[in-house]
């Protein structure tokens, strides 16, 4: 890694079998954590690493975290479980929304390959990580608080960025067949899949494809809890990637297509019975004498359909539509301006289309006789622009300055309610579509980030990074242009898991969070024996996006329309590990632990704000002895007492799971194993909202439950 010119650079290391691994690094804030997954060489970081490329080891501890979470689930947010400041909230069973210091969904920048995918789906039903199957993830990194500039905007509570494996190449005057084949099983539910890949090249070109299935039924919850309606999924991915190496230029080219024809969502009144997206994704990166440039383009399409999963026991149908089309550039330079002194120059295009309408339904007075336009030629495209300045003062002493623009335009075209005959039923849908039609309903928004980072070594053992951050984040489409207000429309408006309705508000303001935070690294200075992290932030959020109470709908619910509030979160994220002994004999033992405390609190109305994790924590024990890798962890979560009122959030109950784990590979076979919830406990997800389906299907209203035991097991065979 080039860090004495401070630039990001291309990491090309020997693998086996010949060929050779190419990785790019950015630059990273000191609230990072990265998951480098295996399949990747890559070199260890140097002390005088600068601010923002520091790259977790292939043997880092949250290696074994993520190989357990790809194991136990097929969601790509499962990659970042126990990692300090993550949380996720349940939805489908390949569609959790992430969660960084208690900022979620829209409101944290999750990136695929480069690209910023936004939701097609009034319920958010296809995010950005659902797009992608863990078994084709190289590195994911999660930087939760102050993000660089160059990281992305649009965003308040901190970025994702997940990353495909990057073409593999043969040494010259080689050829390179290489690949792997997977199959995994999950005993609760009874899941099962298959991945693989397969790479054909030579030192110039590079040929892969790239496939995976997963499925599963509904799964069972801990101890009394039964089955969990509408947890079941089944899904197929498939993408070729080309890719051409010459020098220190690399080009990537991937087709992709995404089969999902059925997910359940337990905590909506809907499900999905059909997504399909197809992209396309190029990628170059080269360097220079004057350092790197990284240039992206894609165009991707998602077809979406929702209506009721048998296991809801609906007599009825309600059949919603969606389909949306994105496509933009991202042009990012590294220019070393001296030794020590970097330059990062960057620009990026995203637009973002979407129809969404509702058949009638025959025979329904209330969902006919004519289709419903919920959103009629949506779109929102924003233009950002950033420069970032990197500088290493002293051996000691180094800062990150960077200003961003973002201008984000967005309007939609009119729309209708399922009768323009005037009812008792639809004479409120009537009165709010002509009410929306009259409105001029573009919107432009000029949005601006600062981010100002300090980095100080006092001593060996320990460094300090602290700093600010002004983000923006503009509206989404439902937020801005949801316009049904009856109960029942506006319930299919609802991507939170609560139950209620939602009504959009066209005058909504962009909010502006400012963050400061702090970071204190104690570590081993003369090894990898110990290292202790604990960081505290505070964020004052102007215009916070919230709700308010409209009108009371059915089962205690709301008809809430979203509002500009001012609103505070704070808390502080802690980790570190132990190495416990390291002998030829016993192999290496370690103790990792992290635990994780937030509040977030509406200014305006006092209450609570909206899927904030309760404290929590985690303790492992991990074992590497030879060929084998073992674990045994204990994750704890505190009762959530403090909730949003407005949204009618559950209360849960505290709990403790234990979980066990091992991995041992012979050759070119891996075999990986472990226990979930062992002791089967019951608990009730903090995060999860309510349980409507087992409601529509007993009558009976819930909190979401937590998976029962399960028995997961995977064999791997590398070529």
């Amino acid at each position: 890694m080039t860090s004495k010119k401070n630039t990001a650079s291309l990491i090309v290391g020997a693998a086996g079998g010949g060929m050779l691994a190419i990785a790019v690094s950015h630059g990273m804030a000191h609230a990072e954590t990265t998951v480098t997954l295996p399949g990747l060489s890559i070199d260890d970081t140097a002390e005088d690493t600068p601010m923002g490329e520091r790259l977790l080891s292939a043997s880092s501890p949250s290696q074994v975290e993520a190989t357990a979470a790809r194991l136990s689930s097929p969601d790509a947010v499962s990659l970042f479980r126990n990692q300090p400041g993550v949380s996720a909230y349940s939805a489908g069973g390949l569609a959790a929304l992430p969660a960084l210091n208690g900022m979620a969904d829209d409101r944290v920048a999750t990136v695929v390959d480069g690209v910023r995918i936004a939701s097609g789906c009034p319920n958010h039903m296809n995010p950005a990580l659902s797009f992608i199957d863990p078994d084709s993830v190289e590195t994911a990194t999660a930087i939760a608080g102050i993000t660089p500039v160059s990281m992305g905007g649009d965003s308040t509570g901190g970025t994702i960025d997940v990353e495909r494996r990057d073409p593999q190449f043969a040494r010259h005057g080689k050829i390179l067949v290489t690949g792997h084949v997977t199959g995994t099983y999950r005993s609760n539910g009874g899941g099962y899949g298959a991945s693989g890949s397969l790479t054909v090249a030579n030192d110039m070109f590079s040929l892969r494809y790239n496939a995976a299935y997963s499925q599963a039924g509904d799964y069972n919850g801990g101890g009394d809890a039964g089955i969990v309606r509408s947890t079941s999924y089944l899904t197929y991915n498939h993408d070729v990637t080309f890719g051409v190496h010459k020098d220190n230029h690399l080009f990537s080219l991937t087709f992709g297509q995404q089969d999902t024809p059925r997910e359940g969502f337990a905590n909506q009144y809907m499900d999905m019975t059909n997504n399909r997206s197809t992209y396309v994704n190029g990628k170059y990166v080269g360097t220079f004498d004057w350092g790197q440039l990284e240039a992206r383009g894609y165009w991707q399409r998602e077809d979406h359909a929702m209506d009721f999963l048998p296991d809801r026991r609906k007599t009825t149908h309600m059949p919603m539509n969606t389909n949306a089309r994105m496509a933009g550039y991202s042009i990012k330079a590294t220019i070393a301006l001296a030794e020590r002194h970097t330059l990062r120059l960057g620009s990026s295009f995203d637009h973002s289309g979407l129809n969404d309408w509702w058949p009638p339904v025959a025979g329904s007075m209330m969902m006919g006789p004519d289709t419903y336009h919920s959103i009629n030629d949506g779109h929102r495209d924003r233009l950002g622009h950033f420069v970032e300045w990197e500088a290493a003062w002293t051996p000691r002493v180094s800062t990150l300055l960077g200003f961003r623009n973002d201008l984000v335009m967005m309007n939609t075209g009119p729309v209708a309610p399922y009768s323009t005959m005037p009812s008792m039923m639809n004479n409120t849908n009537i009165k709010a579509a002509n009410a929306f039609n009259a409105l001029d309903r573009g919107r432009t928004d000029v949005n601006f980030d600062v981010t100002a980072l300090v980095r100080w070594k006092p001593r060996r053992d320990l460094s300090i990074e602290g700093g600010y951050a002004r983000k923006t984040r503009s509206p989404n489409l439902y937020e801005r242009y949801a316009w049904g207000q009856s109960a029942m429309v506006s319930s299919m408006i609802n991507w939170f898991g609560d139950g209620n309705g939602y009504v959009g508000n066209p005058d909504l303001k962009p909010e502006v969070a400012n963050t400061a935070s702090i970071t204190a690294d104690w570590h081993d200075p003369d090894g990898d024996r110990w290292d202790l992290k604990v960081q505290p932030y505070y964020t004052y959020t102007h215009h916070y996006v919230n709700a308010q109470r409209i009108a009371p709908a059915a089962n205690g619910f709301y008809t809430l329309g979203f509002v500009n509030h001012n609103a505070q979160s704070y808390g502080i994220n802690a980790s570190g590990n132990y190495r416990l002994w390291q002998t030829a004999r016993f192999g290496r033992g370690e103790i990792v632990a992290n635990v994780n405390w937030v509040r977030g609190q509406d200014l305006t109305n006092g209450a609570g704000l909206y899927h904030q994790m309760p404290t929590n924590g985690n303790v492992a024990l991990h074992e590497r002895w030879k060929n084998w890798t073992g674990r045994v962890e204990m994750t704890f979560v505190k009762a959530k007492d403090t909730v949003d009122w407005v949204r009618s959030e559950p209360r849960t109950p505290g709990y403790a799971l234990l979980g066990l784990g091992g991995q041992y590979t012979w050759r070119y076979m891996t075999l990986d194993a472990s226990i979930d919830n062992v002791l089967n406990q019951k608990y009730e997800l903090p995060l999860g909202g309510w349980s409507l389906a087992d409601s529509a299907a007993t009558g009976v209203l819930r909190a979401l439950p937590g998976m029962g035991r399960s028995f997961n097991v995977s064999l791997t065979a590398s070529f």
